[in-house]
């Protein structure tokens, strides 16, 4: 098959019609483009765009952010989910302040060891931030890839062989290549969606295999479903969370356990993995409102 019009037809595409993003604004920040890609992992874009503004508007340096209490990253994060990416952002903060002049660095390697920066997130930073040429991949490239390419219906699990696709599409000149990184996101999210695909609106519709082949049910093995967020345990460890983002300072242990579950064993495991991954600390006590008593308590970091 030959791909050499997909990239030119793909970037031509997103030029018109690209969604105005603030992180993708010529004006945007290394530091702004990094904080958006920690907050859009796994999260819709119209949840992470007032998060995203208002974590700017208050801490728009890794320094600021790093004279920061991590709690109050916690805090900030509000109900974007996955809130270790709060801790690991403050951290990534620190390290970029200290380490390297406040200054997000460029190099790809460099990235890959600050917290809570894979491999993923080390070349989109690189590229969208800085210009540099590396593929960058996520869920709507590998599907695009997948269809337009290969032929299949969806893309597997994710491989090495991803990246090998993307970079045989790349263009040599660095911000066309930078471009269609990002437009080949953007063409997975709006346009070759994996349930209702607009083919109708597809600019390499016509270089599609999928679509030359009919559109063959020919999908590889779905993964397993994910468990239901209602009644887990993820659901009990957000409404601790949600109750000391609530509170000025600590909060009786018991007040958590209560929040968390009526379950008591899912309760108790919802605190102690929070303060495992370091979500939460634990206070030596606090006086009980109702009893006066001393008790134990749960504070942000």
């Amino acid at each position: 098959m030959d791909t050499t019009g997909i990239a030119p037809a793909v970037n031509a595409w997103y030029a018109r019609n690209a969604r105005e993003l603030p992180w993708r604004e010529p004006a945007a920040t290394p530091w702004s483009i990094l904080v958006s890609e920690f907050m859009l992992q796994q999260t819709q874009v119209d949840r992470v765009l007032p998060r995203w503004t208002d974590w700017l508007e208050r801490w728009p340096t890794p320094s600021a952010l790093a004279a920061a209490e991590p709690g109050e990253a916690v805090r900030a994060w509000d109900r974007l989910g996955y809130p270790r990416r709060a801790l690991w952002l403050h951290r990534a903060a620190v390290e970029i302040a200290e380490q390297h002049g406040d200054a997000v660095p460029a190099d790809v390697d460099q990235l890959l060891a600050l917290t809570g920066i894979g491999p993923y997130t080390a070349r989109a930073v690189s590229v969208f931030a800085f210009g540099e040429h590396h593929p960058v991949v996520d869920t709507n490239t590998r599907r695009v890839i997948a269809r337009a390419v290969h032929g299949r219906a969806a893309a597997g699990m994710p491989a090495a062989r991803d990246l090998e696709d993307m970079a045989a599409l790349l263009p040599a000149e660095p911000a066309a290549a930078a471009t269609f990184n990002a437009a080949a996101m953007e063409l997975g999210a709006i346009v070759c969606t994996a349930r209702a695909p607009r083919c109708d609106e597809c600019p390499i519709a016509a270089l599609c295999e999928w679509r030359g082949a009919g559109y063959p049910d020919n999908a590889p093995t779905k993964r397993p479903k994910q468990a239901r967020f209602e009644g887990s345990d993820r659901q009990a460890r957000g409404r601790v969370l949600a109750l000391l983002r609530k509170s000025a300072g600590a909060v009786s242990r018991a007040a958590a356990l209560h929040a968390a579950s009526d379950d008591p064993e899912q309760a108790e495991r919802a605190v102690t993995t929070l303060l495992a991954d370091g979500l939460v600390q634990e206070e030596t006590a606090i006086n009980d409102g109702e009893t006066g008593a001393v008790v134990p308590a749960l504070r942000l970091p």
